[in-house]
């Protein structure tokens, strides 16, 4: 990702590669003052915006109703309502609250002060972004619309803050959990997407990689989704009784249209429409193609079948590991990145889970937080151009996966930070975030929504 003050960088590194290639004519050369001064002017590449606009409604379908699909589905029935009602509502939620000051903290200020760490207030309510206000590309000389970025980044800051819905999904009342998503979005997604992607942010100047969202999006959701379930509690009867999805076909298809958004997600991260974009949609195929079929493999074998929800679970896994890894990664590296990850979500599911008792609802932690690791730390590896990736400059395999650790560790820390706090004001205001337990019983859906899915 880049910002807007990205321009200047890329438009004197354009000047510079422009003035070397000028001829030495000889009437130049006996008159060094009359020297020729190129200019790049910046241009809106149609092309360009109409795919960045396609992303975004890719992605934005990708919320609602992919993830709203994909995790009513897993719940029970007397609670699908409510999962629908808690992605609709946060969507609608941080929609208003990127406008009003996400983007500001997210991708304003400049350097200085807390600029490392986070924005300013400058671009309040988008102050000063207009339809004449441009914001960078990654190639010197091209530009966006600002608001078609803005309107970009929106859909990623609602898609990190409702995937949390699914860790603590079936007993927390309804406002405690809108509080939580608000006080969560503020405090840990903006401070992370700034620190990783604006152009005065600590790991964008670090060198740390995440093309599409690794660290702020999955690592910091899955941590957060898994602390504010850990200080929940379980759901009635978990480890005691079975609590099986309600809908596999609601899974399927939330599946699909998760898979069809991340298109969008990963080759929109690009900013251009070229051919390391379609490198990126190539990777979005074949890594979860490669983590579906091992997560499907590896179910065999350990638990005697391989069951739809195995394999809609290993694709998630797959889209997650290469978000970062997205622009990086070849084709081969994508798909052993993928498969890696489809193996090593599953035991974080499957056993990790058990292991320490947190019921983690929808397995937010086991598929995006740990899968978001796998892949932040794989991109170091993937990038290599010995294994076909596509580095930075200056790229070097172990220095980068220091980086890449660094990254992790400081999404892991702050987003368990700001979550346990999150919760702690929550159970402060609501006099508890949980539901009662007739109410919880009864299902969230009647007792939280009045009404039922199925009647």
């Amino acid at each position: 990702m880049t910002d807007v003050k990205m321009s200047k960088v890329l438009g004197a590194a354009a000047l510079a590669s422009l003035a070397l290639a000028l001829p030495a004519f000889a009437q130049e050369a006996a008159a060094p003052a009359a020297e020729v001064v190129a200019e790049v002017v910046p241009v809106i590449d149609k092309g360009d915006t109409a795919w960045m606009l396609v992303s975004t409604m890719v992605v934005f379908v990708m919320i609602v109703p992919g993830l709203a699909l994909f995790y009513g589905g897993l719940v029970r029935a007397k609670n699908v309502l409510s999962i629908f009602s808690q992605v609709l509502g946060g969507v609608a939620m941080i929609a208003l609250l990127w406008v009003a000051y996400g983007y500001s903290l997210a991708f304003g200020g400049a350097e200085g002060g807390l600029s490392a760490i986070i924005g300013d207030f400058n671009k309040l309510f988008l102050s000063g972004v207009t339809i004449e206000s441009t914001a960078a590309t990654f190639s010197a000389g091209f530009q966006l619309p600002e608001l078609v970025f803005v309107v970009f980044q929106l859909t990623f800051a609602c898609i990190t803050t409702t995937l949390i819905v699914g860790g603590i999904a079936e007993r927390m009342k309804f406002g405690a959990v809108m509080l939580f998503l608000a006080i969560w979005f503020t405090f840990s997604y903006l401070p992370i997407a700034h620190m990783v992607w604006a152009g005065t942010g600590y790991l964008f100047n670090l060198g740390a990689y995440d093309f599409a969202g690794g660290t702020v999006v999955h690592i910091n959701s899955g941590v957060a989704a898994l602390v504010a379930a850990i200080v929940l509690g379980p759901r009635t009867g978990f480890l005691k009784e079975p609590i099986p999805p309600h809908n596999l076909t609601f899974v399927f298809i939330g599946t699909g249209l998760l898979w069809f958004g991340w298109f969008g997600f990963n080759a929109g991260s690009n900013l251009e429409a070229n051919g390391l974009t379609a490198q990126a949609f190539l990777n979005t195929i074949t890594a979860p193609a490669a983590a579906a079929l091992a997560w499907g493999v590896a179910e065999k074998f350990t638990r005697g079948h391989a069951s739809l929800l195995g394999f809609a679970s290993g694709a998630v896994a797959g889209l997650v590991a290469i978000t970062p890894a997205a622009g990086f990664a070849g084709t081969v590296g994508a798909i052993i990145l993928g498969a890696i990850a489809g193996v090593v979500c599953l035991w974080a599911v499957v056993t990790l889970k058990p292991m320490f008792k947190y019921d983690d609802s929808l397995d937010v932690f086991g598929i995006h937080g740990v899968g978001g690791i796998v892949g932040a730390l794989g991109t170091a590896f993937v990038a290599n151009p010995s294994f076909g990736g596509y580095p930075l400059p200056d790229y070097e395999m172990w220095g980068q996966f220091i980086k890449q650790l660094t990254g992790v560790g400081i999404a892991i820390v702050w987003s368990a930070v700001v979550a346990l706090i999150a919760m702690l004001i929550v159970k402060a205001v609501f006099g508890g975030a949980r539901v009662s337990e007739s109410a919880e019983s009864d299902g969230l859906d009647l007792s939280s929504h009045g009404e039922r899915a199925y009647n």
